[in-house]
């Protein structure tokens, strides 16, 4: 059943009557909500049902209510009750349909993402020959930036009037950047359309995309958020393979802005499935981030966890094709190996996703961060000019590293009532901006590293590991604050 928001308090154990002499035994079970961190005192029993007697005589179902202390600014035990009390659909034609919404909308924003390593070696043979690798990659950088930074205002937008509004502008926006890009041939057009249009549109499609689904799941939202996620890698499987056989025939414009309807089809799906369903938060809308909510350890982990795993996703995602290239590659072959990361992505994104749901998010997702070192270590490392190795890479990779957009929002919706979600999404992804602000020229300058290239592409390729380890650690350490070093603990 779906609660009012000003019927929310209601719903909490404190907040009923119970006759004088009669306790209420506790729960057996424990939500994940209960991790959450609550401001408000516990009072003894015995005073707890004194307290409750009072109200009964006096009349007053709201006593205690009235008596606690000021909400936190953060998640409250009485978000996490009404989130608990919630029905959600968990499935059902609705609901399927809303993950359809959202799946279009990842293409629009994911499927564009996960081609970069196209764009980025198209523009660097092209319209920008003359550029060293540093500067085209901020076109890129900045693209992302705008993608996550710019959610700090989505958000908020999000949870209190609802997708629709936010999905039409955004849709338009991703297409008009799509049809417009092949007319650029100086840099400051290329950021103007590509990264700051192109970047406000997946702002403004990116927060809904996820968190419509929060709305109609919670036990199986890792495997609906999952399924929602291919949209990336089916996006990115298909604009790479196609700009590889169309641009040499209709040339780079003509083949952007057919790319430009496709996305125009894909919205218009989009604006007609998608919808909410729980009533909107009780926060006031904010354009600044909600600083109170660093003050859960968890949150600040798992915010420090998407900053470094974004340095490490994005470093191959960008450069896997000029490393090919620079290693005797056939270019057009190399496009295919970007094809090949997001198929193995594809699987990485579905089942760590239904893992999540049975073995926990947290867990799921720390073990995927570590395996993508390994997978750097052992095959990235020492690819070179081993066309098989890199393959295996980029194959290995993308299974290893496609539950990182994908999980690291679930993660996220376990920290919060789902009514808020919009609002701690957009701060995790905010605190991340950063890191895909710089990812890309980061790897750039680390190009340049040494007095051979081989030595530069070592450089990149122990940053993408060691951010990798980070990330881990991060995720693991709030899992740690959450439920401690148990092995067997599902969180």
């Amino acid at each position: 059943m779906t609660l009012a928001p000003n019927n929310a308090d209601d719903s909490c154990l404190i907040n009923q009557t119970v006759p004088a002499g009669v306790l209420r035994s506790p729960p057996e079970h424990l939500d994940e909500k209960s991790q959450l961190p609550s401001l408000h005192p516990k009072p003894k029993p015995n005073e707890d049902l004194k307290a409750r007697d009072d109200e009964a005589r006096a009349g007053n179902p709201h006593g205690v209510e009235n008596a606690a202390a000021p909400p936190s600014s953060s998640s409250s035990s009485e978000a996490g009750d009404a989130d608990e009390e919630d029905d959600f659909p968990e499935g059902g034609l609705q609901a399927w349909l809303v993950v359809a919404a959202s799946f279009c909308c990842m293409v629009s924003v994911y499927g564009i993402i996960n081609s970069t390593a196209v764009f980025e070696s198209y523009f660097s043979t092209h319209q920008l020959a003359g550029y060293d690798a540093s500067a085209i990659g901020w076109i890129f950088s900045l693209y992302l930036f705008n993608v996550f930074f710019l959610g700090i205002q989505v958000g908020p937008v999000f949870d209190r009037y609802g997708p629709r509004w936010l999905v039409a502008i955004g849709s338009l926006l991703v297409v008009a950047s799509q049809l417009l890009l092949g007319l650029c041939d100086k840099y400051w057009q290329i950021i103007l359309t590509y990264s700051v249009l192109g970047g406000l549109g997946g702002a403004l499609l990116n927060i809904p995309a996820y968190g419509v689904i929060a709305h109609f799941f919670k036990r199986r939202r890792g495997f609906a958020t999952g399924v929602a996620a291919t949209a990336g890698s089916i996006g990115g499987i298909v604009f790479p393979v196609y700009l590889q056989a169309v641009i040499p025939k209709l040339g780079f414009a003509w083949s952007t802005r057919i790319i430009g309807f496709m996305l125009l089809f894909l919205s218009v799906v989009a604006n007609l499935l998608v919808r909410s369903r729980l009533p909107p938060s009780r926060h006031p809308v904010s354009v600044l981030p909600d600083w109170s909510l660093f003050r859960d350890l968890k949150f600040s982990f798992c915010c420090a966890g998407v900053w470094f795993m974004e340095w490490g996703l994005f470093t191959p995602l960008s450069y896997i094709v000029s490393y090919a290239a620079a290693h005797g590659q056939d270019p057009n072959n190399a496009y295919t190996l970007l094809a090949l990361l997001n198929a193995g992505s594809f699987l990485g994104r579905f089942l760590p996703g239904l893992l999540a749901d049975r073995w926990g998010r947290f867990n799921v997702i720390t073990l995927t961060n570590a395996l993508c070192v390994v997978m750097v270590l052992a095959f990235w490392l020492p690819a070179g000019d081993s066309r098989a190795l890199l393959i295996a890479f980029t194959v290995m990779f993308g299974f290893a590293s496609g539950s990182n957009l994908g999980l690291f929002p679930v993660c996220i919706g376990q920290l919060c009532d789902a009514r808020d979600y919009g609002r701690f999404f957009s701060t995790a992804m905010m605190v991340g901006s950063f890191g895909t602000l710089t990812s890309v020229p980061i790897a750039g300058a680390l190009l340049e590293v040494g007095d051979t290239p081989e030595q530069g592409w070592l450089a990149v390729i122990l940053f993408t590991a060691l951010s990798y380890a980070i990330a881990s650690s991060c995720f693991l350490g709030a899992r740690v604050l959450a439920v401690s070093w148990g092995v067997k603990e599902v969180y």
